[in-house]
């Protein structure tokens, strides 16, 4: 069984027992959430997709760690113009770990 999830402004196709990383959540390490913002439900054969959302349908997550991701450099170049920015920025994550779907 799985389901699509929206957090922090994406959406995540999410199984029980898979482990993934999204935008930072204010939760401690070993809290259990509930994510209500379910967008489809599947189990293969067949689908549950929401008018946007699934009625009754949850997933619940336990929060692992919380850390940053590899460094994003950005680079600006006007070429002739003697123009050059570097910039570069970590993005903060939560990584989950997906405990149950109920639909």
């Amino acid at each position: 069984m799985y389901a699509v999830i929206k957090t922090g402004g994406k959406q995540y196709r999410v199984a029980a027992g898979e482990k993934i990383k999204v935008e930072q959540i204010a939760a401690d390490v070993g809290q259990e959430i509930v994510f209500d913002q379910v967008l489809a439900v599947g189990n293969g054969t067949e689908i549950k997709v929401g008018t946007p959302l699934v009625t009754g349908a949850t997933v619940t997550v336990t929060v692992l760690a919380h850390g940053r991701h590899d460094k994003v450099s950005i680079f600006k170049m006007r070429r002739r113009k003697h123009y050059q920015k570097r910039q570069g920025h970590r993005q903060n994550f939560t990584e989950l770990q997906i405990a149950s779907i109920a639909a």
